[in-house]
């Protein structure tokens, strides 16, 4: 039993931190099988390899989760508008000396590490919205509050939208509208504000599905042709020729190929999978090697490990995501509430996205999956999301 500022009873959530490990030791386990099936990783500095790297990040984000643990996260809250506007210019950086790949410019280049502010304005947002909607009930009626919260969402939206990164844009809008929900905003103008969400997202799918091409909303091609793969049609305007049809089915299986062989990939592990580092999908080469480890290393596991190692990946995240609702409803003041639900409204959205896209219910929008997925910035910020919980589960009756 731990003595922490008022709370003489306040204990680690030891059930959070031990998911948590089981978590980051199963990512770092295939993302080691991931990258080390291919002949070509032995050449590879041991210091380079990707699993390395991964263990490096999972260090760096318990260190940082563990400092934030012994900061009241009221203390931290103080400093929340600072860290926003932080995030933002970081957002806005990126467009200036950040580094362009495949098209999209998402990452700063701080040489042994990439650093993508995206990852870290989710954090940011969460903390800042949560100070911002911690004010006394009446307030949260009033428009120009509502507008403004509305504003904290659509700005980090549109800047990460802009580079383009259509997925890490997306998770914004739950975790918003989550937390003001649970603030008390009013449910008839959160109610609005979705049915214009959702009317806007039909157009644009009728736009992109059925309008000819000169009156397409303007999208970058590549998400139009995910859009297209996921509803199963070719994007042939309308009385094409039988080669534009072929070249436009050519273009469909090329976007295609990576669920295809994901949901093969899934499929074949049966109930007990391959074994580990056994997986012929990915150490044939049929699941490209540039994303095997990162966007799509969920079916990696499910090939090796089958339906039981799926299985436990989703039971371990059930357990953080439960934990953290049982915080957010332990918890005595507004804030700590509403960062629990911002942070549980994250890691849901991102888990649904990642796994949904591996099975091809959800269209592929690149959204990793949390503490499993390749990449600095999304494990150190998913890590201090969780010592931000187990901050809150600390001091949750100290006001």
């Amino acid at each position: 039993m731990v003595t922490i500022g008022k709370e003489s009873q306040s204990r680690v959530d030891w059930l959070l931190m031990l998911a948590i490990a089981g978590l980051m030791a199963v990512g770092v386990a295939f993302i080691y099988s991931a990258t080390m099936a291919h002949e070509s990783s032995s050449i590879i500095p041991w210091h380079a390899q990707f699993w390395v790297r991964q263990v490096i990040w999972c260090v760096a984000g318990v260190t940082a989760g563990v400092i934030l643990c012994l900061v009241d996260y009221h203390r931290l809250a103080r400093w929340s508008f600072v860290g926003y506007w932080v995030a933002i210019v970081l957002l806005v950086l990126v467009f200036i000396i950040g580094k362009k790949v495949m098209g999209a410019r998402r990452w700063i280049d701080l040489g042994p590490f990439g650093l993508q502010p995206s990852e870290l304005t989710k954090i940011a947002f969460i903390m800042a919205l949560a100070n911002f909607l911690s004010r006394p009930p009446d307030e949260l009626r009033t428009p120009a509050i509502f507008w403004k919260a509305i504003g904290m969402m659509v700005l980090p939206f549109a800047l990460i939208l802009k580079e383009p990164d259509l997925g890490s844009a997306l998770i914004l809008l739950p975790i918003g509208l989550a937390m003001m929900f649970v603030a008390g905003v009013p449910v008839r103008a959160l109610a609005k504000l979705v049915g214009a969400g959702v009317l806007v997202i039909g157009l644009i799918l009728v736009d992109v599905l059925f309008a000819p091409p000169n009156w397409q909303i303007k999208l970058e091609d590549y998400q139009k042709q995910r859009l297209l793969v996921y509803f199963g049609t070719d994007g042939a305007p309308p009385g094409a020729t039988q080669s534009q049809r072929a070249a436009a089915r050519r273009l469909q299986r090329q976007y295609s190929y990576n669920v295809d062989q994901a949901l093969i990939s899934v499929g074949s592990g049966g109930m007990f999978g391959k074994g580990w580092c056994r997986g012929t999908q990915n150490a044939l080469g049929y699941m490209p090697r540039i994303v095997a480890h990162n966007d799509f290393i969920f079916s990696v596991i499910a090939e090796e490990k089958g339906f039981v190692g799926s299985v436990v990946v989703i039971t371990l995240y059930s357990i953080v995501l439960f934990t953290g609702i049982r915080i957010a409803g332990q918890t005595r003041d507004r804030l700590g509430k509403l960062l629990a639900v911002g942070i549980i409204a994250m890691w849901f959205s991102q888990i649904f996205i990642n796994i949904g896209m591996n099975i091809r219910i959800m269209p592929v929008t690149g959204v990793p999956l949390p503490l499993l997925s390749y990449g600095g910035s999304s494990v150190i910020c998913s890590v201090i999301a969780a010592g931000i919980l187990q901050n809150i589960y600390i001091y949750r009756r100290s006001y």
